[in-house]
């Protein structure tokens, strides 16, 4: 059984030397992080077909429990754009009661990834199919915010890519001019916000000191305040969330418990994968690019899995979606000034506070601004340039990126990824047993009953048949067969069995087999396979000169 990883939360590190100073960094910090994940979290909730104070609750909970519990020291947690698309895809077949469960069960599977020890395993993932597979997710979550960003009075939105296309071929008629510009100026003032209002130094005006406070707003909350503020004060005729929703509640979620049963888990064995796959990927993805950004100590993935898993399971029993990290808001931690996952902690009071507060107004909120602010998001997420620089790699790496982007937007995640390890397997296989090499090799003073072959790179069950087939190329009047395996890294069972194969047919042939220069692997599987046996003492040699030198006096 593998040693179990403590539960020890990076919080706890904070009692030793924390400050006021770092405390006071941490609330700045946590504060602007809350007004940011505001907008975003009501707008993925929207996204993803449920209830905007679900993606608010989720930043609540979530956010504060992966912040107190969790392994990195600024990594923010919530609802997270990579979820929109499999969240809907979830609610649309299996509906929310079993949306809740999938993450319950999800949480747990993520807590015993943690316990046990992999979430190093996430690091193997090919990057390769991390950039497609959030490209494919960067294109549906763009695809699906067509509906709201043109307005389209469309009651129902299909889960699946083709059927969205078809959807919005069939309602492109009825766009609304209104919602369609709305949404454009939400899209051009979150792109030209910071750019416009960039900050000034050397003057301490009033007006540059207003434009440099104005710069430290997020382009998402001017430009939803904005869109909000227009849509009220104009009577625009758009859709918002007091029109569709209600609203949104002022007050706390209410403990429910979902109706957990033995069949609904049976059904939801993939979603549970889906969301604890990607839940995983991207909250260590995220910690790597904390740790990239500060100089404190690095993330311990095990317990960022734990603490994801904890904050499943919990965040469900109040109604809330899947949360992982999120790289924008913990970007924007990190320039804030957070120093500890204490400014994570005051992000979700601060999103209470606001919930408990200002919740009535967010039904003038229009929803065309949401979707123009997710767009951007979307555009943000993906990773474009990559496509371009696809000529300069090989052909596998083009294939797994490009077969996991298709395969994601015209199928799911789950499979994406599945067929794009799948592919990677094979061509790893591939390029490793091409990497291996039998040659020959020319001694000085080599008898001519001898021959010597020099294997280079691993013996594995993909590189075996260049083994199996030397017994036919030794042919009389030689009598021994010489492998020199001082190039040899490494050997697997059936690399073993290949030479225990080669060894018989030799023997039969009346051959003998000899073996130099052993490296400690191929060392060790040998003498536990029983092919150093079978060789006896004079089958294995210390290496080739030693070899050659005993040969040449025996001759004598």
């Amino acid at each position: 059984m593998p040693h179990l990883h403590p539960f020890r939360p990076r919080a706890l590190s904070l009692l030793k030397d924390y400050s006021r100073a770092r405390f006071i960094a941490d609330l700045g910090a946590g504060l602007t992080v809350g007004i940011v994940a505001l907008p975003l979290a009501i707008a993925f909730a929207i996204a993803s077909g449920v209830k905007p104070e679900q993606g608010i609750f989720t930043a609540i909970i979530a956010g504060f429990l992966i912040s107190l519990l969790g392994g990195s020291n600024v990594q923010i947690g919530g609802p997270a754009g990579a979820f929109i698309v499999i969240i809907y895809g979830i609610n649309q077949r299996y509906g929310l009661p079993n949306l809740l469960i999938a993450t319950i069960l999800a949480g747990g599977l993520l807590f015993l990834m943690g316990l046990l020890r992999l979430g190093a395993l996430v690091r193997y993932m090919p990057v390769s199919i991390v950039i497609g597979f959030t490209n494919g997710i960067a294109v549906l979550i763009g695809l699906s915010q067509l509906k709201d960003f043109l307005g389209l009075k469309i009651a129902d939105m299909p889960a699946d890519f083709f059927g969205q296309l078809a959807v919005l071929s069939q309602h492109w008629r009825e766009i609304s001019p209104v919602a369609l510009l709305l949404g454009s100026a939400c899209v051009a003032t979150v792109l030209l916000w910071p750019k416009t209002y960039a900050m000034q130094r050397g003057s301490h005006d009033l007006k540059t000191q207003m434009k440099r406070w104005m710069s430290q707003l997020p382009g998402t909350v001017i430009a939803l305040v904005g869109a909000t503020v227009a849509c009220y004060a104009f009577k625009l005729p758009v859709e918002t969330i007091g029109s569709r929703f209600g609203g949104i509640p002022q007050g706390l979620p209410s403990f429910a418990l979902p109706a957990l049963s033995w069949d609904s888990a049976r059904l939801l064995v993939i979603p549970t994968l889906t969301i604890a796959l990607l839940g995983a990927i991207e909250s260590l993805l995220c910690a790597r690019v904390a740790d990239n950004l500060t100089e404190l100590p690095r993330h311990d993935p095990n317990q960022e899995l734990m603490a994801q898993g904890v904050a499943n399971i919990v965040t469900p029993f109040f109604g809330g979606l899947p949360a992982t990290g999120t790289i924008a808001r913990t970007v924007t931690n990190v320039r804030a000034g957070a120093t500890s996952p204490v400014a994570g902690m005051v992000h979700a009071l601060s999103l209470l506070l606001i919930v408990l507060v200002a919740a009535p107004l967010a039904v003038h909120i229009p929803l065309a601004a949401l979707a123009g602010i997710l767009l951007v998001v979307a555009w943000n997420m993906g990773e474009w340039h990559e496509f371009a620089r696809l000529r300069h790699f090989s052909l596998p790496y083009r294939t797994i990126l490009l077969g996991t982007f298709v395969l994601t937007v015209v199928f799911d995640l789950t499979v994406a990824v599945e067929v794009g390890l799948i592919l990677a397997c094979v061509f790893f296989i591939y390029r490793m047993s091409t990497l291996f090499r039998v040659e020959p090799v020319a001694l000085p003073g080599l008898a001519a009953d001898t021959q010597v072959m020099r294997l280079y790179g691993s013996l594995f069950f993909g590189a075996v048949g260049k083994v199996e087939g030397l017994a036919e190329q030794v042919k009389p009047p030689c009598r021994v067969l010489v492998l020199d395996l001082e190039k040899l890294i490494s050997i697997d069972t059936s690399g073993l069995d290949a030479l225990q194969q080669l060894q018989r047919t030799l023997q039969r042939q009346g051959q003998v087999l000899v073996l130099c220069g052993l490296n400690p692997q191929p060392a060790s599987l040998i003498q536990r396979g029983g092919l150093a046996d079978a060789l006896g003492p004079d089958g294995i040699q210390p290496d080739l000169s030693t070899w050659l030198r005993q040969s040449q006096a025996s001759a004598l």
